[in-house]
């Protein structure tokens, strides 16, 4: 009689669980309308530019628009929503210094363009020195394109530093001439001198500048308005400094004057001036006004060193880091698409919050992020149409306009973290049945909280692996978040892509019960236990979950290549093997896990010691400091960049020195001199990370210090 056959004992499971769960309750709901009325659409969306700074268009002229690219190009297009192509007007990278905060940085069509084809440029040139420069370019062939042969070189300005170059110019509206902003000449606190180059009126930074370029005089190739402050000394465009107070000065005071724009029917001025740490300011600027750097920050004190200076004119308004960072002026709304928003002033900052405020108020009003429209985008300006309608330039490429509001309602994003569907109804602590955990290899610094993380993706919904090992979730998917001290849960975060494609984050602080968390609108800090916490509001959770970086900073090849225990089952598993088994991932990953690149624990001791300090400044630095990431900086420090690309190995630092003799970014073999430690290990206004920490990561600064000493150079 034949034996009956012998069944083989199931194959053990591969991944950590064995199905995919269905998620029908956390999903991300529609976005919020705000209470401003507006909404921002992208236009002409066919077209993408590379970092773009600038748009506008010639005087009476708008059949076309013209954006200005960093690098050193000004491109065309026609105004039609469905122009599928842009064309070169200038192209001056040849004798450009573009990166960080250089580069083209401004235009101004010459108000009878039409008829004599000069077009004014500004831009930073040379490394030894670097200097900006306003120079007038010609047009030969009726208004088509620019000759960059024909450039004729009007102001030359030195610059101690590659940061707060300014770099806006536009003519006025009622006078004819020429306004230049430009920066204190950079570094940090405005260092140069006994009292700063904002104060000092011997020099041409920190001011706005006004010049007439109908005329030559005093050996120069322009001519000094009869009414500027002090007109009738020698002038200082020949380098940017003099022996007297500067002829070309119309104001000063400003630390970095990054977009500024006059009111079309007033003619007033209006500046965004970037602040140092603590506050961002909008100045409505006269002439012969003291606008307070470095004596103050905003309205607020700063160094008292700083000349003795008098008669400050405060900012209209301001703002706080939690509300923002890096404020872009705007324009004075005059168009008709918007009734509600007639006459009032709007501004933005590069974080993506936008706001409005009327033209009469009175300093000094200080704005908050409730009252922003949150806008996802890095915004590095606006522009206005002659017609009046104002346009949102994204430094990821993209162009935007703003439009009124259609819906309205309620804020869909609940009140209570109960209510989101994305935790147990019956216990709050934990997660949805739809949610599926995950852990990062290399973990973000939070003042030692213990971190537990969870994704929600829409039911049938993939996740797209882009290669280079950067995962983009669907619309409609939630990540988790819960913070604790020691036992006791403190917050929850929701990292959400809404339904139109953007993301936004919300924030959930904990009772004492333990039974509830409660949304925390625009952010706050409490004492809980002892310990200071911060609550980072809605644009500081996109200001560090960076467009360049994917917005999802955990969920990213290397970082998931480790194993984690799963709840579910029990089992411990790698979790991309986990994540391929269960079908979330499109492509599917091939290879064995070893095959496949992983982030060392910084925290612990089985990676080299290369690879932890690498990946410790990957996960805490690398979202902001990479290509594309609006610090304003050249450094790129995630994990793979060879060292001696990162733009940190035996560089100078370009954000100050912070009183360290000889310092360098990284100086191999020499921690002490290393500016990267310093502000590691600080938490004032230097330090970094910049955002939503009170406590130094003892232990990361030691990583990176030990690791900055065992170097030898900047070689592989």
């Amino acid at each position: 009689m034949t034996p009956p056959p012998v069944t083989p004992p199931p194959s053990p499971p591969v991944g950590g669980l064995d199905q995919r769960p269905s998620n029908t309750t956390c999903l991300a709901p529609d976005r919020a309308v705000p209470g401003t009325e507006l909404r921002v659409v992208r236009v002409f969306p066919q077209l993408t530019f590379s970092s773009p700074v600038g748009l506008l268009q010639a005087p009476q002229d708008a059949s076309r628009w013209f954006v200005i690219e960093q690098a050193g190009v000004v491109r065309t297009f026609p105004n039609d929503p469905g122009a599928s192509a842009s064309s070169v007007f200038i192209d001056i990278r040849d004798r450009v210094r573009s990166g960080g905060e250089m580069g083209l940085l401004g235009m101004a069509f010459h108000p009878q363009f039409a008829q004599n084809g000069r077009v004014f440029l500004s831009y930073t040139t040379g490394t030894n020195p670097l200097v900006s420069r306003i120079s007038e370019f010609l047009s030969r062939d009726g208004g088509l394109t620019l000759d960059p042969a024909s450039e004729r070189v009007l102001l030359t300005v030195v610059q101690p530093e590659t940061n707060h170059n300014g770099g806006g110019i536009v003519f006025g509206p009622q006078d004819g001439y020429l306004y230049i902003g430009l920066g204190d000449g950079g570094s940090g606190g405005d260092p140069h001198g006994p009292m700063g180059n904002g104060q000092n009126l011997q020099t041409l930074l920190g001011k706005m500048l006004r010049i007439d370029v109908d005329r030559a005089e005093r050996g120069m190739p322009y001519g000094i308005p009869a009414d500027n402050p002090f007109a009738a000394n020698a002038p200082c465009g020949d380098g940017g400094t003099g022996s007297q107070n500067c002829p070309e000065i119309h104001a000063w005071g400003f630390r970095n004057p990054w977009r500024w724009s006059f009111d079309r029917a007033t003619g007033e001025l209006w500046v965004g001036d970037v602040g140092q740490n603590a506050w961002e300011e909008i100045d409505r600027v006269v002439r012969g006004g003291n606008y307070g750097w470095r004596c103050r920050e905003g309205a607020h004190p700063f160094n008292a060193s700083c000349g003795g200076a008098q008669n400050l004119i405060d900012p209209v308004a301001e703002y706080g880091r939690a509300a923002g960072f890096s404020v872009t002026g705007g324009y004075v709304y005059r168009g008709t698409a918007i009734p509600s928003l007639q006459g009032r002033y709007v501004f933005g900052d590069l974080g993506g919050a936008i706001w409005n405020i009327a033209r009469d108020t009175q300093p000094t009003l200080e704005v908050t992020a409730e009252e922003a429209l949150e806008s996802g985008l890095q915004i590095t300006s606006f522009g206005e149409g002659l017609d009046g309608e104002l346009y949102v330039v994204h430094y990821g490429g993209t162009l935007h306009r703003l439009e009124p509001a259609t819906g309205g309602g309620a804020d869909p994003v609940p009140l209570q973290l109960s209510a989101t569907g994305c935790v147990d109804t019956s216990d709050p602590t934990r997660p949805a049945s739809g949610l599926i955990p995950y852990a990062p290899n290399a973990p973000f610094w939070s003042d030692g909280a213990d971190k537990e993380r969870w994704m929600a993706l829409p039911d049938g919904q993939r996740i797209a692996v882009g290669n280079d090992g950067d995962w983009d979730l669907p619309a409609g998917s939630v990540l988790v978040k819960h913070f604790r001290l020691g036992t006791r849960l403190v917050e929850t975060r929701l990292l959400m892509r809404h339904p139109d494609g953007e993301w936004a984050g919300y924030t959930y602080q904990w009772n004492a019960q333990q039974t509830e968390a409660t949304r925390v609108i625009g952010g706050k800090t409490a004492q809980i236990d002892g310990y200071t916490w911060i609550f980072p509001s809605e644009t500081q959770c996109l200001a560090c979950h960076t467009e360049a970086a994917g917005r999802t900073l955990g969920l990213e090849t290397a970082q998931l290549n480790g194993e984690l225990t799963y709840p579910q089952t029990g089992r411990t598993a790698n979790q991309l093997q986990t994540l391929n088994g269960i079908q979330l991932l499109t492509p599917q990953l091939t290879g064995t896990p070893d095959a496949l690149p992983a982030l060392a624990d910084p925290y612990g001791t089985a990676g080299t010691l290369d690879a932890r300090a690498r990946a410790y400044l990957h996960t805490n630095c690398a979202q902001c400091h990479r290509p594309g990431g609006g610090t304003g900086t050249d450094l790129d420090l995630r994990h793979d960049t060879p060292l001696a690309a990162t733009g940190a190995c035996n560089v100078v630092p370009q954000r100050g020195d912070l009183g360290i003799a000889n310092a360098l970014v990284i100086a191999p073999g020499d921690s002490a001199r290393s500016v990267l430690v310093a502000r590691m290990d600080r938490r004032d206004a230097a330090a970094m990370p910049p955002l939503a920490s009170l406590e130094v990561d003892a232990q990361g600064v030691a990583l990176v210090a030990e690791w900055i000493d065992s170097l030898s150079g900047c070689g592989p």
